[in-house]
């Protein structure tokens, strides 16, 4: 009888301690993104280091596609390709969120979807980023209020700026739904084009949809005589800076001052005007219905 409850326990235990999928995703990812970094400490061919960092990239898709199964949200693709663009820490669109992508054309809506379980190991590492500029709560709820969550989540080559949040009501079934209007871009200054990104998290699964602003968000004068004047301020202390024989570093970081706060102004302007545009209704419809539809309404 011992010997049986000893199997018995020792199978049990085996159980327990058994990698998850999500573990074994998780350990060939560092797996591979040590050797990427191997080859690049030994300036291997660039050729032989992107021929590895498709290789590896194909077989995490992969193991993606086993962890979140098919996706089933009307009007996407069932099948995804994964959304980390590169597994080398020199590269653009390293560290992005595991997950896969799904698209509908290259101007379309996209989505990335993963589970909840890959996301919440995303932000804990995030949280524990030495370089502050890339440090995220780890909480999901806290982290979806942060810019610098869709930045480093689902872009890799352009930043993005949140206008406003957008009001939802959450569908029946769904823990989180989040959505905010806002736009991708390398500058400072007013973005024209602008998209709703929602982000739903029911059960295990989280899905984050972007989709080009419909209607467009308006002008609105008021807020681009905000960001004028202080284009112009800026500009004067550029010219200062320039007609200094010693350059004066004070006019250069005075000019910098003047764009990052114009750019501040400028977004808190839209966010207390755009409300009482008449195009506001239609940008909350768009938003609702895209966590409808993923929360398969």
């Amino acid at each position: 009888m011992r010997m049986v409850w000893t199997f018995l326990f020792a199978l049990a235990t085996s159980v327990a301690f058994a990698a998850s999928p999500e573990d074994d995703y998780i350990a060939a990812r560092d797996k591979a993104i040590a050797a990427i970094a191997a080859l690049n400490d030994a300036n291997t061919a660039t050729e032989t280091i992107d021929a590895q960092n498709e290789k590896a990239l194909a077989d995490l898709q992969q193991r993606l596609a086993g962890i979140i199964g098919p996706l089933a949200v009307k009007d996407f693709p069932a099948t995804g390709t994964i959304n980390i663009k590169s597994l080398s820490d020199s590269d653009i669109g390293y560290g992005m969120l595991d997950g896969l992508r799904y698209t509908k054309g290259d101007d379309g809506p996209s989505l990335v979807a993963t589970t909840r379980g890959l996301l919440e190991r995303w932000l804990q590492a995030k949280a524990a980023e030495t370089d502050e500029s890339f440090k995220l709560p780890a909480s999901i709820d806290e982290a979806l209020k942060l810019d610098a969550f869709y930045t480093q989540a689902i872009n890799s080559d352009a930043a993005f700026e949140g206008t406003l949040d957008l009001p939802l009501k959450r569908p029946e079934g769904a823990d989180i739904a989040f959505a905010r209007l806002g736009g991708w871009t390398q500058d400072v200054g007013p973005i024209y084009e602008q998209e709703v990104i929602v982000t739903l998290v029911k059960g295990n699964s989280v899905m984050i949809t972007a989709a080009p602003a419909a209607p467009a968000v308006p002008k609105i004068p008021a807020c681009d005589a905000v960001w004028a004047a202080a284009d112009a301020a800026a500009q004067k202390f550029q010219e200062a800076y320039q007609a200094s024989d010693l350059k004066d570093e004070k006019a250069f970081e005075s000019s910098n001052a003047a764009w990052d706060k114009g750019d501040s102004d400028y977004r808190a302007c839209m966010g207390q005007h755009l409300p009482g545009d008449p195009a506001f209704p239609a940008l909350l419809a768009q938003a609702q219905a895209l966590a409808d539809q993923m929360a398969g309404k």
